[in-house]
């Protein structure tokens, strides 16, 4: 990340400042994570510190800052400063993590994420509610300006079209059916199933909507976190187990879902290999959605253990890599394209202050010439012709007159005339 320029500028940029599962470990993540309880005092501090447009992302994959400001590196560095004085960790540790991104590229950052382009499933669809969630809170918090905002809309429509016009937004879907038509192969009726999810996850928790819509009615949430823990347990209404105890909560389930991406093995062929003893050899379906993976694939031989991970699920809903693949492509052609167009729509209002002063100066020289005229058509005609052409042509002969200096100018400003008033047009179209 930059270092804090200390120098004041007046246009505000967009900035994005971060934690993502690209660019931190998963229990990094999990120590900065914000509750959503403690959202507006977070966005309250922000305030206090200076920072007048942003939006708090806190989600499965992410801790994110998106806002504006006149100095992004500084407005950075605050967003470091709240996090490490609300984790512990130090602002020196989150730097190494940090992704960063200022102007355009941060402009883009808010259509990918939006998109669902940068989550760690390509085309989970809780992200969007989950931006403009955060959107409403900062809106609420007075942290809303035109810049962010605007940003956010056309970002929105971008998410829009991404979903609707390519098969991005049916990948996740489709992986929590297959979940269920391989719970149904493995166990049959689901009613009678007990589950138990390890760690938060968008796609977890997709997975157990659909398990739940199947008939599966017990549950038992655990993980690393006890506070994100509890937060879900309250959200699935669900029985909640300490992380530490998931030895002995393991035989009890038939379906396990991992979803912590940890770096590290949670679930090992000596953990399985005990639980089956104690189910006397009942199957259970062990669904690894963990990036990196959170069972060992070393289970896969054990009998009456049966594992899948993502790439598994693809191939079941017959959705491979390259379909995969297919889809995202299509969705960042998508999002491209709306940011060209809402580049050129920003870049068209930042010209309006001109425009507006050019017409104003034609009104006025188009009034003075009808009084000097005296109600003679031709005769003002003829004056406002010479009043609009005296300035523009007094400036082509200065910069002829300097064409030896500096000729690339003035042939720029021919160029930039003909292009303004259409005289290429006009001349191509006397040629046909």
């Amino acid at each position: 990340m930059p270092a804090a320029s200390g120098v004041s500028q007046t246009a505000l940029q967009l900035v994005t400042v971060g934690f993502t599962h690209k660019s931190a470990p998963a229990p990094l993540l999990d120590s900065l994570f914000i509750e959503d309880g403690e959202i507006a005092g977070v966005l309250a501090d922000l305030r206090a510190r200076g920072v007048t447009q942003a939006i708090v992302l806190s989600t499965c994959d992410r801790v994110e800052l998106q806002g504006a400001a006149a100095d992004p590196p500084a407005f950075a560095k605050t967003w470091l400063s709240v996090l490490a004085a609300r984790s512990g960790v130090s602002a020196e540790e989150l730097a190494r993590h940090v992704a960063y991104h200022a102007g355009d590229e941060a402009l883009r950052q808010i259509f990918a994420v939006a998109s669902s382009l940068e989550s760690q499933v390509v085309g989970e669809p809780q992200v969007l509610g989950q931006v403009k969630e955060a959107h409403k809170r900062s809106r609420d918090a007075g942290l809303i300006g035109p810049e962010l905002d605007a940003a956010l809309q056309a970002a929105y429509g971008a998410a829009k079209r991404a979903r609707s016009e390519t098969a991005l937004g049916e990948r996740p879907v489709t992986l929590a059916s297959a979940a269920v038509q391989v719970a149904r192969d493995v166990h049959g009726d689901l009613a009678g199933c007990a589950a138990l999810l390890v760690g938060p996850g968008d796609m977890g928790e997709l997975l157990i909507e659909h398990f739940r819509a199947a008939g599966l009615k017990r549950l038992t949430v655990t993980g690393p976190n006890p506070g994100r823990i509890e937060s879900l347990a309250r959200q699935l209404d669900c029985h909640v187990a300490p992380f530490d105890e998931l030895q002995r909560v393991l035989p009890s389930a038939d379906v396990v879902i991992t979803a912590t991406g940890l770096g590290r093995f949670i679930v090992d062929e000596p953990m399985v290999a005990a639980a089956l003893r104690q189910r006397r050899r009942r199957a259970m379906l062990l669904l690894d959605l963990g990036v990196p993976a959170d069972i060992d694939p070393a289970v896969e031989p054990l009998d009456g253990a049966f594992r899948y991970d993502l790439d598994d699920l693809e191939h079941v809903a017959m959705s491979g890599r390259a379909s995969r693949e297919n889809a995202a492509a299509e969705a960042w052609a998508i999002v491209e394209a709306e940011l060209a167009a809402y580049r050129r729509e920003r870049a068209g209002r930042g010209a309006a202050p001109a425009i507006t002063a050019l017409r104003r100066h034609f009104e006025t020289q188009r009034a003075r010439v009808l009084i000097e005229a005296g109600g003679d058509a031709v005769r003002a005609t003829e004056l406002l012709i010479n009043r609009l052409l005296h300035e523009p042509s007094e400036a082509l002969r200065r910069l002829a007159a300097d064409a030896a200096a500096d000729p690339a100018k003035r042939r720029e400003a021919e160029r930039l005339i003909q292009e303004l008033f259409g005289l290429l047009r006009d001349n191509s179209d006397e040629e046909d």
